[in-house]
This record gives C-alpha cells, structure tokens and sequence, in this order.
C-alpha cells in the first residue's frame, strides 16, 4: 500500500504508448512533454516500432500479459493521478487496458486515438478501430483526434461536428479535435463538450509537417489534467505548449521535424 505522506506532491501520469526509436513520437514524446509540464511519467510500452523521421516501417506489440504485469505493479506502488493512451497497437491491448481503467474509474484518462502515421503508414484495422470505440471511448475523459482520425472512427457522420456527437454518444466525455490537416491560414482546434457550446481556438499554421505533434499535445494535456486545471484551462494550455514545440522544432533526420519540448530550457 501507498503511504500517501511519504509520496510526492509532483503528479504522476501512467502512459500507455509505443516506442518510436527515433525519437520524435511515441512513449518519448509523453515523457518530455510530461516532463516539461511538471508531471512524473510512468511509462507502460505497448508497442514496438521500427520506423524513422518520415515513416514506420512495422509494429510489433508487446505481450498483453507483461503490460497487465507492468502496469498492476505500478499501480499498486504508486498513486497515479491521469492516464494516458497512445499507441495501442492490438485489439488484445486494448482489451487488457480496458480491465485495468475500470479498476480506477476515477483516474481521469486521455486517449490519442493513433490511426495513421504522418508518412502514411496505418496503425488502426477496423477491428482495433471497433476495440477502441467499444472499450476504450466510455472510459475516456478527453479524446483528443485529429480530423483524419474523427473520419475514421465515424466513418458514417457526413460533417465533423457529427463525427464528434457520435462518438460522445459512446460515453466520450469530451473532444479535443485538431485542425492542422484541414485547409487555411490558420490552425483550427475545436473543443466539444456534452451539452456546451464547441470552444474554438485558432493558431497560426507554422511551415513544416511534423513528427510526433500529437503525442505532445495530448500528453501535454494530460499533464495539466494531473495537475487539477479545468479542462477548458488544460485544453488552452496544452496547446499552447504544443505550439511553442513546433515553433521550435528542429529537423534531425531526412524526414518531419521534431517538436521541441524542452524549448524552454534556453541553456
């Protein structure tokens, strides 16, 4: 058992992710940016990757039974105060993830609902799609997808104000849905919340295509969730931090630019 006056005020943030060897995306990506925002991560790998700074080349997901293993002794040691899901990479994951949530169902949990790889390569089969939909959606307090992910999980909705009521309908608390792959000057974020007007949040587009921009932001989010902001708060501030990385992103390989999420640290 935790001795709650022995632990640490800093919050801790369990993270079920991918490893992304390069780098720029993945379990990394949440540890600098869960770093950055002051939060400790303990990071549960779900997925092994082999990929670069412009694509994945193939996905290996680790045993279910050893991520169950992981996870159990650091909940059991640790007090968690979020969670939050990346790269889920089999429908057995997302079933042993499901069985871990409801056991700490008031944990909030952000979920990343990675479907595609910026170069293209595809994460998400129909079946893992349905997994995540089914399991996954009625325990998430904030889903946080991009619009060419809100298409793919409601592939019947004919706009993405529609997308984003369906999937709330699957007991989604909220929705952070990203703007950068749709066309303008600007970047448009929308904020959808049960029975509240959308929150809309503008961002000027920066150059370059980049890797692992998603993980920042929800990671980010995730963070301040930990911390105790609100979420209207959090969602303001997380992509704040996101923008900053990527205005700050430097470009390290051949490929995408990496956000920088330690661009405050000058030295």
């Amino acid at each position: 058992m935790v001795n709650m006056q022995e632990t640490s005020a800093k919050p801790n943030v369990m993270c079920f992710s991918g490893l992304d060897p390069s780098g720029g995306a993945g379990i990394q990506a949440d540890i600098e940016a869960l770093f950055s925002g002051g939060c400790h991560c303990t990071p549960i790998i779900t997925s092994l990757t082999v990929q670069d700074s412009a694509n994945v080349i193939s996905v290996v997901p680790v045993n279910a039974a050893l991520v169950v293993e992981q996870a159990r002794a650091v909940l059991e040691d640790i007090p968690i105060q979020a969670f939050k899901i990346g790269l889920i990479g089999s429908v057995a994951m997302a079933e042993v993830i499901h069985t871990i949530l409801t056991d700490y169902p008031n944990i909030p949990v952000v979920l990343d609902p990675i479907l595609q790889a910026g170069g293209g390569y595809e994460f998400g089969s129909d079946e893992l799609i349905d997994a995540m939909i089914s399991l996954l959606l009625p325990l998430t307090k904030v889903l946080t997808p991009n619009t060419r992910e809100i298409r793919r999980l409601a592939p019947t909705a004919d706009t993405l104000e529609a997308c984003a009521m369906e999937l709330l309908d699957t007991g989604c608390e909220n929705i952070l849905l990203t703007g950068a792959h749709e066309p303008g000057p600007k970047v448009v974020n929308r904020l959808f919340r049960h029975h509240q007007p959308v929150k809309s949040t503008s961002w000027p587009r920066l150059a370059h295509e980049y890797h692992g921009s998603g993980c920042t932001l929800s990671a980010s989010l995730t963070a301040y969730l930990a911390h105790g902001l609100s979420l209207q708060e959090a969602a303001q501030q997380a992509q704040k931090f996101t923008w900053e990385s990527l205005q700050h992103a430097e470009r390290p390989g051949c490929g995408q630019h990496f956000p920088n999420r330690s661009y405050w640290n000058r030295r």
